[in-house]
């Protein structure tokens, strides 16, 4: 494991920021040792996902609304996956969903509201499937990210890179 050049307070912090970032938005770009370290991190939170994601089950509830009784079907996270969504909650910052340019607090409210994660359910809902029906096809499993080098900083020169899921 590389250190970064910080205690490891620091260089955690970092780390869980920059994995983050990238499973959010996509893509960032950073110098090309935090770049392999994000990596590292990131293909292994995935793999966790792809693996867990189909556990989950139904459990019929009976709310009282309008002092009607109303049965409705919700659906719960298995044992594994639970486990698998408190390890990434332990291990990741969860990002806000962004407000558009353009858009109303009201619209913005009405659209965000029934989801209490964004980065999780983007994880499980989004990413797990694409990657599992990815691994189904193809056979590969891993493979989720990839980094370009970008060349050195203007700065200080260090070396930039790209770090992408694909």
């Amino acid at each position: 494991m590389r250190k970064l050049g910080r205690a490891t307070d620091k260089r955690n912090a970092l780390l869980k920021n920059q994995v983050s970032n990238l499973l959010w938005r996509g893509e960032i770009t950073t110098t090309y040792a935090r770049a392999k370290e994000v990596q590292k991190l990131a293909e292994k939170y995935i793999t966790l996902a792809v693996n867990t994601y189909k556990d989950i089950y139904t459990v019929n509830k009976v709310r009282i609304a309008d002092g009607k009784q109303i049965t409705v079907e919700v659906q719960n996270d298995g044992p594994q996956k639970l486990a698998a969504r408190r390890m990434l909650m332990a291990n990741l910052n969860d990002l806000k969903e962004e407000k558009g340019a353009k858009e109303s607090k009201g619209a913005y409210k009405l659209r965000t509201q029934d989801v209490k994660h964004p980065l999780f359910e983007k994880i499980f809902n989004v990413y797990a499937p694409k990657y599992a029906e990815r691994a189904e096809s193809n056979g590969q499993k891993g493979g989720y990210t990839a980094v370009y080098k970008l060349g050195p900083r203007k700065g200080d020169a260090a070396e930039m890179a790209k770090i992408v899921l694909l």
